[in-house]
């Protein structure tokens, strides 16, 4: 079943928006000595790298994103590429701007990118990620375990589920982004890719509910 034929009503928006509260961590942002931008089929990670910028946060931002699920044979250019252009023409000196073109998952992310930093001799101690909103836990989650050396913090375009689902972006399909990203969650701290995360009941049965519900698109393959 496609995305836009899942249905919807009101007792599916409930559970979804717990999930979407459960995957969002809210950081209180500080100063640091990176911003990494985190490829992404939704340009506006950019528009929250450009207001990081404007607010002081870090001398230097990266971009890592080749093409991913959602962006293989839709993108022309890399994820990367694009996101930073996006946050270029929203203010961000191209002067303090690194991109990492190839990696197409969260781990390649993180590998690629201590790779290119190692290779200019750089050294970072705190550093800033973004993601989507509904990427915050599973991101910093992968973070602390791959690039556990740096201290991290994660943020997201300033979006509640409503606003950030717009522009061809369909709740029926962060749904079923959820699903699958809450999945992973509870496996892949058993694959070491990423931290033990606490899961509350209710975040729990919101994912069960949905999976019977038709959002199962992106769950792993066994």
């Amino acid at each position: 079943m496609r995305h836009g034929d899942l249905p919807w009503n009101t007792e599916i928006e409930n559970a979804s928006l717990t999930l979407w509260e459960y995957h969002r961590l809210e950081h209180r942002i500080e100063p640091a000595d990176m911003v990494l931008i985190l490829g992404s089929h939704d340009l506006r990670v950019g528009n929250r790298a450009a207001e990081l910028h404007r607010l002081g946060m870090a001398p230097l931002f990266l971009f890592t994103g080749g093409f991913g699920n959602w962006t293989e044979g839709v993108f022309e250019r890399s994820e990367a590429e694009l996101i930073s252009e996006r946050a270029m023409d929203l203010g961000l000196p191209r002067e303090i701007v690194m991109t990492e073109p190839n990696a197409t998952n969260t781990g390649e992310n993180i590998k690629y990118s201590k790779a290119l930093l190692e290779s200019k001799g750089m050294k970072i101690k705190r550093a800033i990620a973004i993601q989507k909103p509904y990427m915050e836990r599973r991101a910093h989650a992968s973070l602390t375990k791959q690039w556990p050396d740096v201290k991290w913090q994660i943020t997201s375009p300033q979006l509640g589920f409503n606003a950030y689902c717009q522009g061809g972006i369909s709740k029926a399909l962060v749904t079923e982004i959820m699903v699958g990203d809450f999945q992973r969650i509870l496996e892949y701290p058993k694959l070491g890719f990423q931290t033990e995360q606490s899961v509350d009941d209710k975040s729990r049965a919101a994912y069960a509910f949905l999976i019977k519900k038709g959002f199962d698109g992106h769950l792993m393959k066994s």
